[in-house]
């Protein structure tokens, strides 16, 4: 959720994804939010249902959410490596300022957190891409990681 990302998150994504093998790409779609006024949960469910237009029927979503569980980046290479398998699009979600809706959360196959520190919604785009990049490193055995 977001499309005016300041330059520096704009570089940062951009860094980690042309580091992804073509296997792996990284594809990044930003949803322009609602007008923020009035009731949060009005504007939360709004910025959903725009979320949930993206989705298709087959993708596998993941839920980035403070209540999602939390993985260790080896346990991160792992599921990367299961994701794979899946022959389906994985989609990961990121909210706005007020976390994803409800239904979203529900539509997940799963609910991860990147840290039990609250980071800005913008932040997370670059975060999750080295968190990605570092998963595929370990999986390959690329020196990026070193355990």
């Amino acid at each position: 959720m977001g499309n005016k990302a300041p330059a520096w998150v704009q570089v940062g994504f951009a860094e980690y994804a042309k580091r992804m093998p073509p296997d792996l790409a990284l594809e990044l779609i930003e949803i322009a939010p609602p007008r923020h006024r009035g009731d949060v949960s009005k504007f939360v469910q709004i910025e959903g249902e725009k979320m949930q237009k993206q989705l298709r029927r087959d993708d596998w979503v993941i839920a980035l959410d403070e209540r999602g569980g939390d993985v260790s980046s080896q346990e991160l290479a792992a599921k990367l490596d299961q994701w794979k398998m899946l022959g389906q699009r994985v989609v990961f979600l990121i909210g706005g300022s007020d976390g994803l809706a409800p239904e979203l959360l529900k539509r997940a196959n799963e609910s991860l957190s990147l840290s039990n520190l609250t980071f800005p919604h913008y932040a997370v785009r670059v975060i999750l891409g080295e968190a990605l990049y570092r998963a595929w490193s370990i999986s390959s055995g690329h020196p990026y990681h070193r355990v």
